[in-house]
């Protein structure tokens, strides 16, 4: 089938979610225009800042679109095309959406709480502190499994024969191993992503301490990208991958101590320069390739092997999937800054549902991309590799894909076009890693705060909690290869997305307003997950991995104390007195 096909059918059916679903979510959910938000009553100057719609979009997009909508893609697609593409169409739209949109809608109805602020105060105290657990663990697991990803996919190298190409004619720098002539791809993204952070700090002092105007930044912005490829094509920098490990976290513990202006904002606004080029160069491509006649070569169905290597198709190709189909840490960042820069009702709609569908759309580009770019030989090989000895790198296999598509597409060197696809997921691995990090110290300082009465001194210091998450993700990453920590991972993330969902649910019922959009997502994601972690537990068991045997217990007992508490608020619905007003009435 043509595959132009697999992009044309979610493309429309995301318009019509966009235009009529999110549209009765939101009469449910009672937005309003005319009701002040937090943003415009609150105020502040610093955190609460009533900005315009498309740079909010901007930032809500640039912050949940990272490397997940490549990776679990990447990954799954062992199953066989079809699946992972339907979960990705229609998980996007029936769960991400409504998950993204109605978390943000309801953080941004609470004055700009959180989710598990929000659980406080429709599951108790109790909740509230399930959720803040749940949520630190969540979030070392995102961590681990991306510094994995990342030192693994930095140091890649790939036989020039693959590429079509021989070292006389590519513009990558070689290594020759038992007479097999390698190109050091890794090295060129290791070098731009060290150019890209150095230079960070000097865009944040030109944007927010010299005032320079918004086109001046993006060219500057633009030449940093630009350059730090070409001297990483002149320069590769080629670091073994336990190496790349210590150096990324001590990165991220720098980062995510210092102001958010000095690292985090500015290589935020060099890497989204990536990210736009990326998705308009893939759809563009998909396109080019369509109107050629190209196919998909990947086998539509794979059950045997995706079985062999992943578990049963549900709940596992479910979970693995996770990022562009639904995640659990999009309402933290809806929950955390979004939703304190909205202006208007309506855009909360416009923002999240269709920031979602757009990260659908990523992924369903990825997999369009693995389907006709890479043989499906060589992607089992990058991927899941037979040989004990090698270690699955899902980054090199979407990059390589997508370097052949725009080559077909383009006729851009496939050398180039590769570089260009692993630093399109490098930017924002290692931009989620410092700002999951950063997200992290705060829950910790929370976390002691209800565990001690009058805590130590130094658990409320900053860098005390950054040090300690930065430990526990490397020691997670470190001992724990990055295809045995993404299942717990996707797992993870997906279970906040319904635990999120019931208590969206739960604050529906304590208003009288239909709840069943979000409650159906959450109980199939719950089931999802459940399952999931009860499959993972007999597989850690199996070889003896005591740690993620030890988180996977303490998500299942964490998951049921929140599920109890909701089924015993909704228990009481319809109950005389029960049902209490709209708490968030005192924003008007």
């Amino acid at each position: 089938m043509n595959v132009l096909i697999f992009l044309l059918i979610p493309i429309v059916l995301f318009y019509l979610a966009s235009r009529y679903y999110a549209r009765y979510i939101a009469k449910n959910l009672g937005e309003d225009p005319a009701r002040p938000t937090p943003a415009t009553v609150i105020n502040d100057g610093r955190d609460y800042v009533p900005t315009k719609r498309y740079v909010v979009f901007a930032h809500h997009f640039s912050a949940i679109a990272g490397a997940g909508p490549i990776i679990g893609p990447t990954m799954a697609v062992l199953y066989g095309f079809m699946p992972a593409w339907l979960w990705v169409v229609v998980g996007g739209i029936l769960l991400g959406a409504v998950h993204d949109f109605t978390t943000l809608f309801i953080s941004m109805r609470e004055k700009g709480k959180s989710i598990a602020e929000v659980a406080r105060q429709t599951l108790g105290r109790t909740g509230f502190n399930l959720m803040i657990v749940f949520t630190i663990l969540m979030l070392l697991l995102v961590c681990s499994s991306f510094l994995s990803a990342t030192a693994i996919s930095l140091t890649s190298l790939w036989p020039l024969s693959k590429l079509g190409v021989t070292g006389t004619d590519t513009i990558l720098k070689t290594v020759e191993t038992n007479g097999v002539v390698y190109g050091k791809i890794g090295g060129i993204a290791s070098m731009s992503v060290i150019i890209i952070t150095l230079m960070a700090p000097l865009l944040g002092w030109l944007i927010f301490r010299k005032g320079i105007n918004t086109l001046l930044a993006y060219i500057i912005a633009s030449i940093v990208c630009i350059g730090s490829i070409v001297f990483g094509i002149i320069t590769p920098v080629m670091i073994q991958p336990f190496i790349w490990m210590i150096i990324i976290s001590i990165y991220v513990l720098f980062a995510s101590g210092t102001p958010v202006w000095v690292i985090l904002q500015p290589r935020d606004f060099i890497n989204v320069q990536i990210l736009y080029g990326g998705v308009i160069l893939l759809v563009v491509s998909i396109v080019s390739v369509g109107f050629s006649g190209a196919v998909v070569t990947m086998p539509s169905l794979n059950l045997e092997e995706g079985v062999k290597s992943l578990g049963y198709i549900w709940p596992m190709m479910f979970i693995t999937i996770a990022c562009g189909a639904i995640s659990g840490f999009h309402s933290l960042v809806g929950g955390g800054t979004t939703c304190k820069q909205i202006s208007n009702e309506t855009d909360a709609r416009k923002i999240s549902f269709n920031s979602m569908l757009l990260e659908s759309l990523l992924a369903v580009c990825v997999l369009v991309a693995l389907g006709v770019g890479l043989k499906f030989a060589d992607y089992k090989m990058i991927v899941w590799p037979s040989d004990p000895a090698l270690k699955s790198n899902p980054i090199l296999g979407f990059s390589l894909a997508a370097g052949r598509l725009f080559n077909m597409g383009l006729g851009i060197p496939v050398s180039l076009g590769t570089v260009f696809g692993i630093l399109l997921v490098e930017g924002f691995v290692v931009t989620t890693l410092d700002a999951a990090v950063r997200l992290n110290r705060y829950l910790f300082e929370e976390l002691w705060a209800i565990l001690f009465k009058n805590p130590k001194k130094f658990l409320l210091n900053p860098w005390f909690n950054s040090l300690l998450t930065v430990v526990l993700m490397f020691i997670l990453a470190y001992s724990n290869a990055f295809s045995v920590l993404w299942p717990i991972f996707g797992t993870a993330n997906q279970l906040l997305a319904a635990l999120a969902l019931i208590t969206v649910s739960s604050w529906l019922v304590i208003r009288g307003k239909k709840y069943f959009f979000a409650l159906l997502p959450a109980l199939f994601m719950l089931a999802t997950t459940i399952t999931a972690l009860v499959v993972l537990f007999k597989t850690y068991l199996n070889t003896s991995n005591y740690i993620l045997m030890m988180v996977d217990v303490l998500l299942l007992l964490l998951s049921a104390g929140v599920v109890v508490l909701a089924v015993k608020t909704f228990s009481k619905k319809g109950k005389k007195g029960e049902i209490q007003p709209d708490l968030a009435g005192a924003v008007k």
